[in-house]
């Protein structure tokens, strides 16, 4: 019986400590950030003009949307009923900017 192979970088990498482990912050280009989000990546280029969408960064040409913007853009249009005031006002908001 062969013994199990050993992992040459396992124990290096446990040994180092969590902030050297971390990811650096992600960042997507617009049609993956549209992926992400479940979008048009049309969209996200009108709302770059128009404003209202996600925050963005320009990197030369580049435009890139942080996976954390992202997920804050998406949760602060988190409602509980369509009731709810905060989705009235913040609908109409988008229906008179139109």
């Amino acid at each position: 019986m062969r013994p199990a192979p050993v992992r040459p970088y396992a124990a290096h990498t446990a040994a180092l400590p969590p902030a050297a482990t971390t990811q650096p912050p992600r960042y997507l280009t617009n049609d993956e950030a549209a992926g992400y989000l479940r979008l048009s990546p049309r969209t996200l280029e009108k709302q770059r003009v128009l404003g209202g969408g996600p925050r963005f960064r320009k990197f030369g040409r580049r435009v890139m949307y942080a996976v954390a913007d992202l997920d804050a853009w998406a949760d602060q249009r988190s409602f509980e009923a369509t009731s709810d005031p905060e989705y009235a006002e913040c609908h109409a908001a988008d229906s008179r900017a139109r």
